[in-house]
């Protein structure tokens, strides 16, 4: 009987898990902010179309009914064309993230690009910018930096812009807050998404663009026509290392979309 019973409660509770997983479908919402660090690298000179790129959520992702995506979960896409340079054109990358994967599980995604850090603007802003002596006995008691100038004080839990509190921090460093708008940047506000918390990684609230590859540009993020194809350019060939962090939103493929990249 009781091996009985607990074959039940292990088939109902994988039951749960599924149905929960497959309500997440329906629950991605389109402003949902992905924040990911890239497993391939990208090179416009070498890459060819359809081929593979994977990356990982960095956080937990909060989720409007109170769910969450996972650390972890993988997220995949694919090159959609890659050109390199040549004397009269620059070079040329587009990509499209198509999925997010939990244990298994794929759940559709078209997601546009926020923002984009090199492997070193990720690496800085994990460093502490505590004084050696000031370290601590853990990393709950380092200072650091986001990408895009945001300060994160994980003793207190605040991420700072000056004397103004933008946000929370937890003392191993995941960050949430609301997305403040950045329009010299080419990021405008004014959705419903940003009325709520956002995972946010090593990013700052109004991160915007590029940082840390000074050749690249984004040239289509992917939030018009074509909904979720990320374009980049550079006068170089446009590299992309692994280890790279990607802000990432989710996108509605069938809905009206702003003019703006």
């Amino acid at each position: 009987m009781g091996v009985m019973r607990a074959g039940t409660l292990k088939l109902i509770a994988v039951l749960l898990w599924l149905s929960a997983v497959a309500a997440m479908a329906q629950q991605i919402a389109v402003g949902t902010v992905l924040p990911v660090e890239l497993n391939s690298s990208l090179n416009a000179s070498k890459d060819k179309a359809g081929q593979r790129v994977t990356g990982r959520v960095m956080q937990d992702v909060p989720l409007a009914d109170g769910a969450n995506i996972p650390k972890g979960a993988h997220i995949v896409g694919h090159i959609v064309s890659a050109s390199p340079a040549t004397a009269g054109s620059p070079s040329q990358l587009a990509i499209q993230f198509d999925q997010v994967v939990i244990k298994g599980r794929p759940i559709p995604i078209a997601a546009h690009l926020r923002a984009l850090a090199s492997m070193y603007e990720v690496f800085e802003a994990r460093m502490p910018t505590n004084s050696w002596d000031d370290y601590g006995t853990s990393t709950s008691d380092w200072n650091t930096v986001q990408v895009g100038g945001a300060g994160v004080y994980r003793g207190n839990g605040q991420v700072v812009s000056g004397d103004q509190v933008v946000g929370k921090a937890t003392d191993y460093g995941a960050v949430t807050a609301k997305l403040i708008a950045a329009p010299a940047r080419g990021c405008h506000g004014g959705d419903e998404a940003e009325a709520r918390e956002q995972a946010l990684w090593i990013f700052s609230p109004w991160a915007c663009g590029v940082y840390g590859l000074s050749d690249v540009k984004i040239a289509h993020a992917g939030r018009t026509t074509p909904v979720g194809q990320i374009e980049l350019e550079s006068s170089g060939d446009v590299r992309v290392s692994g280890g790279s962090g990607w802000l990432l939103r989710v996108e509605s493929a069938g809905a009206k979309t702003p003019d703006a990249n």
